[in-house]
């Protein structure tokens, strides 16, 4: 298992973004409230995946859950330095690029599904998958996260692969 990242202030207060703007556009919380939650620890350990992506023009992962580094087979460093276009196998980041379109259209898309790549090359497909734009209180971008809790493995190759 991946150690938790060091949490800064400034990634805590990216996390708090990643939170805050879930329950405002979807009503929803991503960990429970409770009182002395501190919500760092409690998404790290999630039960769910929980990733997100920054607005560079090449947006690049800036959060990973332990789930998500479980599945997506990275260590904490390494995930946050990936161009997050890889989480999706090279014919199908056009569909994943028109999905993220209707989310900055639309500000999030519910009951998402798509295939994905872990970093060995493992394919699986996430499903009931909620992603959403990355905002502040002022409606600033920040980028763009994802969670879902539902994944199924895959073979090897596509079907359609030769």
């Amino acid at each position: 298992m991946t150690n938790a990242p060091i949490a800064t202030n400034e990634a805590r207060q990216r996390l708090d973004l990643v939170h805050g703007s879930f329950h405002r556009l979807t009503g929803r919380y991503l960990v429970a409230p409770k009182p002395d939650l501190d919500l760092w620890e409690a998404t790290w350990a999630a039960p769910r995946v929980i990733v997100a992506h920054g607005t560079e023009e090449d947006p690049i992962f800036f959060y990973g859950n332990q789930l998500a580094l479980s599945l997506f087979e990275f260590e904490f460093a390494a995930f946050t330095q990936l161009p997050s276009r890889y989480s999706a196998e090279a014919m199908l980041r056009e569909k994943r690029e028109a999905v993220l379109d209707q989310v900055r259209k639309h500000g999030y898309v519910d009951d998402y599904s798509g295939v994905r790549i872990s970093s060995s090359g493992r394919r699986f497909r996430i499903e009931q998958t909620t992603i959403w734009d990355v905002l502040d209180e002022a409606g600033k971008r920040h980028g763009q996260a994802a969670t879902f809790e539902r994944w199924v493995p895959l073979p090897e190759k596509a079907p359609d692969a030769i």
